[in-house]
């Protein structure tokens, strides 16, 4: 059975450029991709159903590996007609008379949740929008939900002083394959060529051995050519300066005539 790399991922993740490049790095392991709500994304991982995960951070560090990639801008989504849409920015203090939906599946971490509350809590993030769209209320979420979830009667605004949504890359810390280090590499921006983090396969090891076993190390025993500077004195030495005179070879004089 060929191989094959199981990556999770959450609403409002876009993997689309990385599962590129494994494709044309990793032409023979499929890539498998899976989107999840945050928390069923974590036990994806947790089960061995995901080889790694696109995933809203934190997470349980002492059994997952992560790499923190991103933190996104916190929004609030409001109808176009919102008095809010006047301003370029919003403060937590503006929604201060507004309704604050906070779905089931929000991926902020409130201590106080900015406004008022709704008379009960949305199931999901979508089901908040449709109530935005109503006039219910408000809703704070990362850009990201924003525009996974955009609809043309709403906009948004950024909002200041509210907590962020951080998204990283992780894995079963037990479970850190060969697969998931190429994976890391790509994420990370490697050249397909490095190495790091891998062992080098014995081919390259092999190519390793070989340069440096050449004479002259790197440059392969190449002659090295003379200095513009040595080069110059060198002629200068065979008698090619001005006169043609030099210290072993001075000009004689004229030569006596016999008597």
């Amino acid at each position: 059975m060929s191989p094959s790399f199981r990556l999770v991922y959450v609403p409002g993740v876009m993997p689309d450029k990385w599962v590129r490049v494994w494709n044309e790095r990793q032409p023979d392991v499929p890539l498998t991709l899976t989107q999840a709500p945050p928390q069923p994304a974590h036990g994806m991982l947790l089960d061995g159903e995901a080889d790694a995960g696109l995933v809203r951070l934190p997470v349980d560090r002492t059994v997952l590996s992560a790499i923190p990639l991103y933190t996104e801008q916190t929004v609030v989504v409001v109808p176009k007609d919102h008095l809010v849409t006047a301003a370029d920015s919003v403060t937590v203090e503006d929604l201060a008379d507004d309704i604050v939906l906070h779905p089931l599946d929000d991926v902020l971490g409130w201590e106080t949740l900015p406004g008022r509350p709704a008379l009960e809590r949305p199931a999901t993030t979508a089901d908040a929008v449709e109530l935005v769209a109503a006039g219910i209320g408000v809703l704070v979420v990362p850009l990201s939900l924003s525009r996974l979830h955009h609809r043309k009667d709403l906009t948004h605004r950024p909002l200041e002083d509210a907590p962020a949504s951080s998204v990283g890359l992780v894995w079963p810390e037990a479970a850190t394959t060969d697969l998931v280090e190429d994976f890391i590499g790509i994420v990370r921006g490697r050249t397909v060529n490095s190495t790091r983090g891998r062992r080098p396969q014995p081919a390259q090891e092999k190519q390793t051995k070989q340069k440096k076993a050449q004479p002259g190390g790197a440059d392969g025993g190449r002659r090295r050519q003379p200095s513009a500077g040595t080069s110059g004195r060198a002629r200068r030495g065979t008698g090619g300066g001005t006169g043609g005179a030099t210290a072993k070879n001075p000009r004689r004089g004229k030569p006596r005539r016999r008597s």
